[in-house]
């Protein structure tokens, strides 16, 4: 392969890009090159043919396989495009299923749901000749504030590894790489703002923000990583040696391809300043371990090929970086492809696709307070009031197709069905007199303005029986919205007027049943404190997210979802995690109460739960495993769901230890009055933590165990001694817990 060759092989090109942002800087990093000379020597990647524009999938797939057939017969060496596309909430394509967003994936504690989801994006993505995914994101939510919450899991990083382990396996399952992002750092952003600096020690990156991606690695086998925009310490990411290649590579073992966040190699010189021209941050980016460049080839062609040539990059470190993608092309079937016969029809939001849209929208849904209002069983006039009562896009998150790209296109219909809470509500109770009022714009000017729209649902409101109040966010990229890509806050209160809508309302005296729609968690404890009569969270739930929280009013579903996060009290109080050593918390010696307004893993229910009789070993050595059982029972009289949550304190150690964290956890049904025994198999390494010399070790000694509705209720506990000597964690510990129901004994 000539130089030229070589270096091809290393970029992407993105063929529609055009005046639609979709990507940080884009504007100002458009290339001016024409697509058939930046492929005349062959092309790494193609970015994103289906998820620019709206474009009709099968009419695309027919261009895209003649693309693939030109590539190689015109090309000296024939080597195809691989192609990537975003599918965080399903495939971003045109008409394809749009999924809940993963913080409501968070919200369900169900990895075995979302692998099924997984599988079925994978199946789409490989059907239209699209080869990787740039999902999940494995940031590790840190302060609600950042506007890129709403693609991250959790807050607890066992949650985010295990479900976003389960999201690789579904997706590689069908032929399509999935791709970690983003590694490592991103989302412990200085104030919860885009791309600003990082200030995380060495033992928080290691305990907080790098397991998932370990997990999803060395457990899920994940196939690409694209690194974080992120600086830590000073250190861009994308520079980074010691986390691209000396974490990733030589301690994980990790031989797959790294892919650059787009533009991030250039960002190097234009916003780091770390490299004096794209040439310096191509070798920069290539020495610290990024193989690919995406979204173009600003600076992996040219500006490279310059060094090379100057003798300034050794040119082995681009041929180990071709041998990878040559690689991944290989284990894709790329290089014996023939492109003979694209799809001609192809259904993307086929009957499957809704099936688990909607039950994983069901099970994410999170009852925060109920004074019995809910359910719904009998209402008489229901007000359906706010905005995003009505509003489809308000079901999605900032990277569904809908809010990622038809934004642009508002003359263009959405291609598949999503009922609106509203119309969901009048499909629910047939006959029942359902009036709506939008009371308020998402973003309306929180002070003073035209009060028409407000007077309106303050009318209906007061001749009503209940009223149902939807408010939240509106989902975009960079000042398009209220949550998103590059729409961080500075306070948590609900966008606008929305508090002002909820308060007049509630002001009547109707029953107010509180539904937020959001890409984030919000500071709403003023409504749980009696004066509105429920309040439900639903993170931003896809395309049958309408009907799942008309199910849940209407009692048809009892609510499961817990939340993932940490429900803030304010945003003065962040960042804030309930992974806190003491001092973390409140305290004597400070004014300030950093207590959240509903701890992590809540979550109300139409049944009652208890939790009782845990059990463990007495003692296990530090390098072993530890047995738990407790039991469960559903004592009211109707089915439901409870996610069982253990957690563990370790009571005295080298360093200082979160007062509380998650171990493992389980979903659970129970029919009413129905008990079972759940026993959770744990390795000691759930209790690793990094020592004095940076090196992750379990301790001997005492550590409480209990489980609870969630982190900061003990229900029922007990405790466990670890024996021995302090242990090394090594590759062959354990990551996950293994859990299994068994039926209660009679008494």
């Amino acid at each position: 392969m000539t130089l030229e060759e070589k270096l091809a092989q290393l970029v992407g090109f993105w063929v529609d890009q055009g005046d639609d942002v979709v990507a940080p800087m884009q504007g100002e990093m458009a290339t001016s090159a024409r697509y058939e000379d930046a492929s005349v020597h062959g092309l790494g990647h193609l970015t994103r043919v289906y998820g620019t524009r709206p474009v009709d999938p099968v009419e695309r797939a027919a261009w895209l396989w003649g693309e693939q057939r030109r590539l190689r017969s015109e090309t000296r060496l024939g080597i195809p495009a691989l192609v990537h596309e975003e599918s965080l909430t399903g495939l971003a394509a045109w008409q394809a299923a749009t999924f809940p967003t993963p913080l409501a994936w968070g919200a369900a504690f169900d990895p075995e749901l979302v692998e099924r989801m997984a599988g079925l994006i994978g199946e789409s993505m490989r059907a239209l000749g699209i080869h990787q995914s740039l999902a999940p994101v494995l940031d590790v939510v840190r302060d609600p504030r950042w506007g890129r919450v709403d693609e991250c899991i959790a807050e607890d990083p066992y949650v985010v590894g295990t479900i976003g382990t389960a999201y690789v396996r579904g997706l590689q399952s069908a032929g399509v790489h999935a791709t970690l992002k983003h590694f490592v750092g991103y989302s412990a952003s200085q104030a919860g703002r885009n791309h600003a600096p990082v200030h995380a020690g060495p033992r928080e990156i290691r305990d907080v923000l790098l397991p998932p991606f370990e997990m999803a690695v060395r457990d899920g086998g994940a196939r690409s990583v694209m690194n974080s925009y992120a600086e830590i310490d000073g250190m861009p990411v994308a520079a980074d040696p010691a986390v691209l290649t000396g974490i990733l590579r030589d301690e994980w073992g990790f031989d797959g391809v790294v892919v650059s966040d787009y533009f991030s190699v250039a960002f190097l010189h234009t916003m780091h300043a770390v490299a004096a021209d794209l040439g310096e941050a191509a070798a920069l980016a290539l020495a610290a371990g990024i193989d690919v460049e995406l979204p173009t080839g600003d600076a992996y062609l040219e500006p490279l090929a310059e060094k090379v040539r100057a003798g300034l990059v050794d040119e082995r470190a681009v041929d180990a970086a071709v041998r990878r993608v040559l690689a991944q092309k290989e284990e894709l079937g790329l290089l014996d492809e023939t492109f003979d016969a694209p799809p001609a029809s192809i259904d993307l939001d086929s009957p499957a696709h809704r099936a688990v849209a909607r039950e994983l929208a069901e099970k994410s849904v999170v009852l925060l307070s109920n004074d019995g209002t809910l359910p719904l069983r009998s209402p008489g006039r229901v007000a359906v009031i706010g905005p995003n009562a009505d509003a489809a896009e308000a079901l999605f998150g900032c990277y569904s197709f809908v809010n990622h790209v038809l934004a642009h296109h508002p003359e263009v219909a959405q291609g598949f069905a999503s009922p609106t809470v509203h119309e969901a509500l009048v499909q629910e109770f047939p006959g029942v007199e359902i009036t709506h009022a939008r009371g308020c714009e998402v973003e309306d000017e929180a002070d003073g303005g035209d009060t028409s729209l407000l007077d309106a649902a303050v009318a209906a409101a007061s001749d009503a029986d209940v009223a149902v109040v939807v408010v939240g966010d509106r989902a975009g990229l960079f000042g398009r919205g209220t949550v998103g890509e590059g729409n961080d806050v500075a306070d948590l209160e609900l966008p606008g007027r929305q508090r002002e809508l909820v308060e007049s309302v509630a002001a009547t005296g109707t029953p107010v049943v509180l539904v937020v729609l959001s890409g984030r968690p919000y500071a709403i404890d003023w409504a749980l404190d009696g004066r509105v009569s429920a309040v439900l969270q639903a993170f931003f739930p896809g395309e049958e997210g309408g009907s799942a929280i008309a199910g849940i009013l209407s009692g048809r579903t009892s609510p499961s979802g817990r939340l993932p996060v940490s429900l803030p009290r304010s945003a003065g109080a962040q960042p804030y995690s309930y992974l806190h050593p003491v001092l973390g918390g409140p305290s004597d010696i400070t004014s300030a109460d950093t207590t959240p307004a509903l701890p992590f893993g809540h979550g109300l229910s139409f049944t009652t739960f208890a939790r009782t009789e845990l059990t463990t070993d007495a003692a296990t050595p530090t390098s072993g495993r530890f047995g738990v059982t407790v039991r469960v029972r559903n004592t009211g009289d109707r089915a439901g769901a409870d996610v069982v949550q253990l957690y563990a304190r370790d009571v005295h150690a080298s360093i200082t230890r979160p007062v509380a964290q998650l171990v493992g956890y389980h979903r659970l049904e129970l029919d009413g009055g129905e008990e079972r025994i759940v026993e959770f198999d744990v390795p000691t390494a759930r209790l690793a933590f990094t020592g004095r010399d940076g090196i992750r070790i379990v301790e001997p000694g005492r550590i409480e165990l209990w489980v609870g509705p969630d982190c900061a209720t003990r229900e029922t506990s007990t405790t466990v001694e670890l024996t021995g000597g302090v242990h090394a964690v090594t590759v062959a510990d354990g990551r996950f817990v293994s859990v299994t129901e068994h039926a209660s004994p009679p008494a």
